[in-house]
């Protein structure tokens, strides 16, 4: 699928010209109607032709902003998806995270995580209402890496929200509490659920940005390093720039500890800290590697995030394993050949709650 954001644009011209011809209809429909009077205006009284004139205008008038106004949503929904598809394609990207602030003055801060990369971004899906984006790490020119995925819902209105300890919450809401707003839906490396959240993309001053807050577990940089938090509270924003876009973060470190009631639980902030990862575009060529690794595995990986989509629409609350047989999931997911095995090795990682 082609990763630049042409059917954006290809909307948006459609759009000028359905206004077009709109306005080109109302502007027959007062010539021919001007035409037919004039031929007949010995028949009418001056003051009813004036009349008659004004009415047909005023007429015109409210028809042209009508159109106008019912048709600004699809504009805003057009802008929208222009800006996330804007976001695929090859970047050099860079990974800077450093911890800002903690309420105990006697936390011992940790060392600033800086990283980086080639990634290519892949459109994997555009349609009405839903753009869905596959990230692929490149080391050494050759080898691939399958990253995140980030899915974008228009108005959606189910929600998995990140509890603590591998367990996410379904929550549903009422569409007017998303009305205009898109959801982005990140997944880890074995397109198993991470976080979500919903809010409105900003278009102003030249500037396209979405920006959320919502939890997610702990980053894959500190999975295996930190005991002294278990939920990262991030405050997500999504910028487009000249140079390709921006993910920048404003978290908060968050120790949650529950009781026996269901999301009845009491948080303790442990730290805060600053996330800049700016991509920045770079000619496709580069990225040709992971390109070609797409086109050999996409038909898997579809299988896999059809198994995961199977199971979200149950609108059931997930709880998960950390690990089977001392390996975490993606560690069985990725040697898997066969697609009738993704069910059972992803149905092993289930737990049932006490």
């Amino acid at each position: 699928m082609q990763c630049q954001s042409e059917g954006g644009a290809r909307w948006e011209f459609g759009n000028f010209a359905y206004l077009l011809d709109f306005q080109a209809t109302i502007l027959f429909f007062i010539i021919s109607l001007l035409n037919f009077l004039s031929q007949n205006i010995k028949l009418m009284k001056k003051q009813n032709f004036l009349s008659l004139f004004l009415f047909v205008l005023l007429l015109a008038s409210s028809f042209s902003l009508f159109a106008q106004k019912n048709n600004r949503p699809q504009e805003k929904q057009a802008a929208d998806a222009k800006a996330i598809k804007s976001m695929c394609g090859c970047y050099e990207v860079e990974f800077a995270f450093g911890e800002t602030f903690a309420p105990d003055s006697n936390y011992q801060f940790k060392p600033n995580y800086l990283s980086g990369g080639l990634e290519w971004v892949e459109l994997v899906e555009d349609k009405a209402g839903k753009i869905v984006l596959q990230h692929l790490l490149i080391v050494n020119d050759t080898v691939i890496i399958k990253h995140w995925r980030q899915d974008w819902l228009f108005e959606n209105t189910n929600f998995y929200d990140f509890e603590k300890d591998n367990t996410w919450r379904f929550r549903k809401t009422k569409p007017e509490a998303v009305k205009g707003q898109w959801t982005q839906r990140v997944f880890q490396v074995d397109d198993s659920p991470r976080y979500e959240g919903s809010a409105t993309w900003v278009h102003v001053d030249g500037r396209s940005y979405w920006e959320n807050t919502t939890d997610s577990p702990l980053p894959r940089r500190e999975f295996t390093k930190r005991d002294d938090y278990n939920v990262l509270k991030r405050r997500n924003r999504h910028e487009i720039t000249a140079y390709g876009w921006l993910h920048e973060q404003d978290n908060e470190k968050i120790l949650r500890q529950t009781s026996n009631l269901k999301s009845n639980y009491q948080d303790t902030w442990i730290a805060s800290e600053k996330g800049l990862n700016p991509y920045r575009r770079v000619e496709s060529s580069r990225c040709e590697a992971a390109q070609k690794w797409w086109a050999e595995n996409q038909a898997f990986w579809a299988a896999v995030r059809q198994e995961w989509t199977r199971i979200l629409e149950m609108e059931n609350d997930l709880v998960l394993h950390k690990s089977v047989e001392e390996k975490p999931l993606f560690m069985h997911i990725f040697p898997l050949k066969d697609t009738k095995e993704i069910r059972p090795t992803i149905e092993k990682f289930f737990k049932k709650e006490n």
